[in-house]
């Protein structure tokens, strides 16, 4: 690793700043990487000194700098008045121009990783921009048209459950329309890519059906005949340990249990709720497919909440450390060995 880890913090009238500050308050003493916040640097020094963290923050100069903890506000981000309310626009398009810089250091190969803080998607379309996630930002910004969404965690026994999705932000009513072999295929593979980059013995992957039961053999829809037998098929022969299409009702519970390495989603929810059930406070978003690390925590603004004090940094904690584990780790491919 060079020793530095990005961190974008996301809506400030969100309780992203706040999980961020946290969590490196809690890894501080794991190892000596530097990190870089790219946010509002006199939000920040407040929110240091009301959370009685006494985390030594430095103004960015560049990566020759001495010390742990730098702040850096791109010039494309206006400065922030203090107590914005919440979803204010001006913090809003902030969010949006701290993402972009973070992706930009990364591409330019002066981060190990980014991890990204929470952003509120209405607030941002609300302010002007185009935007559909932080995944497909950042996918853009890379020009990295092949990617997918990980979602991963531990539950309280040490069991990790790991999904990847084959498609993500759109509508119920559009994932059989917009669901493809293709996607299917690109989903398995770069889940199996990502038991490797884990250092994990095998890549065993399991594919959910759409229907109910998969479809019973069609009588509940044919998307499991038509569309995801293929892709399993196709992913079989480039030599993926592949498996399905198994039902959604049971998929989870048998991974959990260690039968399967990774799941493959066939839409957004039906594999973040499992996973959310079974890591709510601790999961991690990471973004498979894209040419430097992004990880974030598994949870939004929590507008509720913010302000108090009493955010939870758990999920940021794991997004980082997974950051620096596989920043770590020597680059492998599925086959390897």
């Amino acid at each position: 690793m060079k020793g530095w880890l990005g961190i974008s913090l996301g809506d400030v009238t969100g309780v992203g700043p706040e999980v961020a500050l946290k969590a490196i308050a809690a890894e501080a003493g794991a190892d000596d990487i530097r990190y870089l916040l790219i946010g509002d640097e006199m939000h920040l020094t407040r929110l240091n000194h009301s959370l009685s963290l006494h985390l030594s923050l430095q103004k960015f100069t560049g990566y020759q700098n001495r010390g742990r903890f730098f702040t850096v506000n791109p010039a494309v981000a206006e400065p922030l008045p203090e107590n914005l309310p919440v979803g204010s626009p001006p913090a809003a398009r902030a969010s949006v121009a701290w993402l972009r810089d973070g992706g930009q250091r990364c591409l330019r190969g002066e981060l190990d990783a980014l991890v990204t803080a929470p952003v509120n998607k209405e607030a941002i379309i609300h302010a002007g921009h185009k935007f559909v996630g932080q995944t497909e930002f950042l996918s853009e910004l890379a020009g990295a048209p092949r990617t997918a969404m990980m979602l991963l965690g531990m539950d309280e026994r040490g069991r990790w459950l790991r999904v990847a999705l084959a498609t993500v932000h759109i509508a119920i009513k559009s994932v059989p329309e917009k669901l493809t072999a293709e996607k299917i295929m690109l989903a398995i593979e770069l889940a199996a890519q990502s038991c490797c980059d884990l250092g994990l013995n095998r890549a065993r992957i399991a594919v959910a059906g759409l229907n109910p039961h998969a479809g019973e053999g069609g009588q509940f829809g044919d998307e499991e005949i038509t569309t995801i037998a293929p892709a399993v098929m196709a992913a079989q022969k480039k030599g993926i340990d592949a498996i399905g299409p198994l039902s959604g009702d049971t998929i989870f519970y048998h991974a959990l249990n260690g039968g399967f390495d990774a799941v493959v989603a066939m839409y957004h929810d039906q594999g973040l709720a499992p996973l959310k059930a079974v890591a709510f406070d601790s999961g991690i978003n990471w973004t498979l497919g894209l040419p430097f690390i992004r990880t974030s925590p598994d949870h939004g603004t929590a507008y509720d909440i913010a302000g108090q004090g009493i955010a939870n940094p758990g999920s940021m904690i794991a997004a980082i450390r997974l950051a620096k584990q596989l920043a770590s780790r020597p680059a492998r491919s599925v086959g390897s060995s």
